[in-house]
């Protein structure tokens, strides 16, 4: 298995959130509004001066940055509400939700009439799925500019959501039938027959069901990249028949590398079809000898989220044992109907079927330790199982917000029809980040938890665990190894929605416990995909 503590095998294959842009400011904390503040001329002219560098980098798309520059403007002068404002905007941009909404409520503290400042806390409370929070914020802006057409049309919007989100509830209470069983309803009932003018790839018929081949996906991807779709029935079948296997894993499966098998671990592809190809591509696809671990947010953002489900959902269907998927925080409704995958999906393929989808996406594991059956060198340093092997924890977010949770605790998670919510283990197992600092502190999210490297030694301790291997956020080589090398994040979407620039990268696991040297970085073009970002 790779040495994780050392060096991982990490594959980069072609140059949000990067480590935070900067903790949450000093400033924050000790500037009182009405304690007297003096703020220098030249302070204000050197602000001035860095809030200008901080507008070129934010123009050049390096919002780091710009963050970074507009917190350095801000130690000079505390007073200038523009400052926060645009901070917050450079961190939206980084989606650091949470401090981009201290910022912004900064900024409104400092000049209550300030109108942009209300609508981008608005925006942040979309993204951190506070709706109402943001109608409030909304009224504030048409308050002060009641002329403001735009966003009273985005008020409106997101308070037609509120009310669809409260009816959908309300059909949830009252037992709306599951998916799984209405597919096969109108399946048995004759209501979702393949076209009889349909000429793309065909699933192939035993005892009456259809079964999937490897040809099968292999046309399926070229009818894809021709732009063609294929037809709800068949969609139905890809998707209940990953069901299948899913819904018989834990939420915490187990996965043992025996001598001379890989696994390649991939972390965020978000409808990044064209990029996703050229990773299979890298890491070919999954074998006896070679298993594939797809870490979550497989969907939303990017335009082409149904062919990359339908691609990983084919391989997990055809190759139950050797293609493994951990469910993302983007696997679930509220960030399916906020970043685009529910609209892709009903546009598609119909409401019943985004309706299947989100049910299935319930029954992914949360997690996935992956397990060495060679014991490490001697000289190996590094935390082992009870059995004295090397395993790692596979997660799409990290850690918790208390010590003493257990794989066994992980394993136990009731997550079948269940969403994450924004507490407890499964929110948790989905949406935290670690930091530089020990300890635990707040999300830049807004949602979740921070967790320092103290808190990962101790969680690997207690759980015999040799390094955690997460995603959730984009790293600009595609990786960073973290936390002593106990904490490893990659991220394999590279350009992330046309515009981060970062390369992408998947990290391969073996039996031996050495690492695999780092293949060089390939460039190659973007499929041209559209940015789905509020």
């Amino acid at each position: 298995m790779s040495d994780v503590s050392r060096s991982p095998s990490v594959s980069p294959i072609v140059s949000a959130s990067t480590p935070a842009s900067s903790l949450p400011s000093p400033e924050i904390q000790n500037l009182v509004l009405g304690e007297s503040v003096v703020v220098s001329e030249q302070d204000k002219i050197d602000a001035v001066k860095l809030k200008g560098e901080a507008n070129k980098a934010f123009t050049s798309h390096d919002f780091l940055a710009a963050a970074r520059l507009y917190s350095e403007a801000i130690e000079k002068n505390p007073l200038d509400p523009i400052l926060w404002c645009n901070r917050a905007y450079a961190r939206m941009k980084l989606e650091e939700y949470g401090y981009a909404l201290s910022d912004a409520s900064k900024a409104v503290e400092l000049d209550p009439k300030y109108a942009k400042a209300y609508y981008r806390r608005a925006t942040c409370h979309m993204q951190i799925l506070k709706p109402q929070a943001a109608v409030a914020d909304f009224k504030r802006v048409l308050t002060l500019e009641p002329k403001n057409e735009a966003v009273r049309a985005q008020m409106v919007s997101t308070q037609k959501l509120i009310r669809r989100i409260e009816f959908e509830k309300a059909i949830e209470v009252e037992g709306e039938k599951n998916p799984i069983e209405r597919c096969h309803e109108i399946i048995a009932e004759g209501g979702c027959e393949t076209e009889k003018t349909y000429s793309g790839p065909k699933l192939s018929l035993e005892g009456g069901k259809y079964i999937i081949t490897p040809s099968f996906i292999i046309e399926m991807i070229e009818w894809f990249k021709s732009g063609k779709s294929l037809p709800k029935r068949y969609v139905w079948e890809i998707v209940l028949g990953a069901h299948r296997y899913f819904s018989q894993e834990e939420s915490l499966v187990d996965v043992s590398l025996e001598d001379g098998v890989t696994c390649d671990v991939i972390g965020d592809v978000h409808g990044q079809f064209y990029d996703m190809l050229n990773l299979f591509n890298l890491t070919g696809k999954p074998t006896e000898k070679h298993y594939l671990l797809m870490n979550g947010d497989l969907v939303d953002r990017g335009s082409w989220s149904i062919e990359v489900i339908l691609t990983a959902f084919a391989y997990k269907w055809l190759y139950p044992k050797f293609m493994f998927i951990n469910r993302g925080n983007h696997e679930t409704k509220d960030m399916n109907r906020t970043y685009g995958f529910e609209g892709e999906a009903k546009h598609k393929h119909g409401e019943q079927t985004y309706k299947l989808f989100a049910h299935v996406f319930t029954t992914l594991p949360l997690a996935t330790l992956v397990s060495a059956t060679k014991p490490p060198p001697r000289k190996a340093n590094a935390i082992l199982s009870p059995q004295g092997l090397k395993r790692y924890f596979i997660v799409h977010g990290g850690l918790f917000s208390k010590d003493q949770v257990t794989l066994e605790d992980i394993r136990k998670i009731d997550r079948v029809g269940k969403q994450p919510g924004q507490e407890g283990l499964m929110c948790e197992l989905l949406w935290t980040d670690p930091q530089d600092t020990p300890g635990r502190g707040p999300s830049k999210r807004g949602v979740g938890i921070a967790f320092g490297p103290d808190v990962t030694k101790r969680w690997c301790t207690l759980n015999g665990v040799s390094g955690i291997i997460r995603s959730h956020e984009v790293r600009q080589d595609g990786y960073q190894v973290e936390h002593d090398g106990l904490c490893t994040t990659v991220f394999s979407a590279p350009n992330y929605v046309d515009q981060a620039g970062n390369k992408g990268a998947y990290i391969r696991i073996d039996s031996s416990g050495h690492p695999h040297p780092p293949m060089k970085p390939m460039a190659y073009v973007q499929g041209g995909l559209g940015s789905m970002m509020m």
